[in-house]
């Protein structure tokens, strides 16, 4: 048996018991693989932390992120809290450093914003838009709606994979209800079903009103999906044959859920081709304790 320390905290949002609850595990080394994904299925939260030693040179700390089903190999609210929550530990300072994750390096700069402090991360890689994503009528019946309410479908991907469904406006995203039955029968097998729901102006300087159903992740609804906001900005600048230099968006999500977030959003464009993507936000610091990992779930 041995005693870990943890943080929690609330990501995407500038006050306490809003925004997407983070465990972090500020030193992890030691646990097994299992081991961090029976940690993170204890916590339950949408996602949990595992910070280790970086193996790359120029990264201060490698991240490790679970689901309580699976380790992702990239996901924007865990980034977003664990570099703020570095900076706080006094494990990384205020500005802009490198954190090492399955993807491989992801770019993040903290701030000080009001009392609290605010994170953006910056990948830079463009998201990929998928031609083969599920009929409209599929995806409609997976969220409990009509056809007659989805304006635009489209998947598309960087690390995880989404299937992005806009609706007509912010009413239709809060009476979608999620069918399981539906989403089994449509998204079986295939790796886009994390279906992100949508309205609102997909357009530079926009503002969107959001949901995620994410069943595979063990996630029935997520309160704010800073991965899917990097994809939204980045497919959005691409389908709106965006051409200057920055693509906007904010969006707010989780407000059904009683956690309302704050995500802000963008893509850098080079001759009209996106070149990078970002998310950013508050992150507000709840709470500490100490954790026991049973000899099972630890390594040698």
């Amino acid at each position: 048996m041995a005693r870990y320390r943890f943080l929690i905290a609330d990501v995407f949002s500038a006050s306490p018991f809003g925004g997407n609850q983070l465990a972090v595990l500020p030193d992890a080394a030691g646990i097994s693989d299992e081991g961090m994904q029976r940690v993170a299925r204890e916590f339950n939260f949408p996602e949990s932390t595992f910070v280790l030693p970086a193996t790359d040179p120029g990264s201060i700390r490698k991240v490790r992120i679970f689901t309580p089903a699976r380790e992702l190999p990239f996901a924007g609210h865990p980034t977003v809290g664990t570099a703020c929550l570095l900076v706080r530990e006094g494990l990384a300072r205020e500005g802009k450093f490198v954190l090492q994750e399955g993807i491989g390096p992801v770019s993040v700069e903290v701030s000080r914003r009001g009392d609290g402090l605010f994170s953006r991360l910056t990948v830079d890689q463009a998201p990929q838009l998928h031609a083969g994503h599920v009929a409209v009528a599929d995806a409609a019946a997976a969220i409990g709606l009509d056809t007659a309410e989805v304006e635009r479908l489209f998947a598309a991907t960087l690390g995880i994979d989404f299937t992005f469904i806009r609706l007509r406006d912010a009413r239709a995203v809060d009476r979608a209800v999620f069918d399981h039955a539906a989403w089994r029968a449509a998204f079986s097998g295939r790796i886009d079903g994390q279906l992100y729901v949508f309205a609102g102006a997909l357009a530079d300087g926009g503002t969107v009103h959001a949901r995620l159903f994410a069943p595979s992740f063990g996630i029935a609804e997520d309160p704010a999906t800073g991965s899917a906001a990097t994809v939204l900005a980045g497919a959005g600048a691409m389908l709106a044959r965006h051409q200057k230099e920055q693509f906007r968006l904010t969006i707010d999500q989780g407000v059904l859920l009683g956690r309302p977030s704050r995500l802000e959003a963008s893509a850098t464009l080079a001759e009209g081709k996106v070149v990078a993507v970002s998310v950013g936000g508050a992150t507000t610091f709840v709470a500490e304790g100490e954790i026991e990992v049973p000899e099972p779930y630890l390594l040698g």
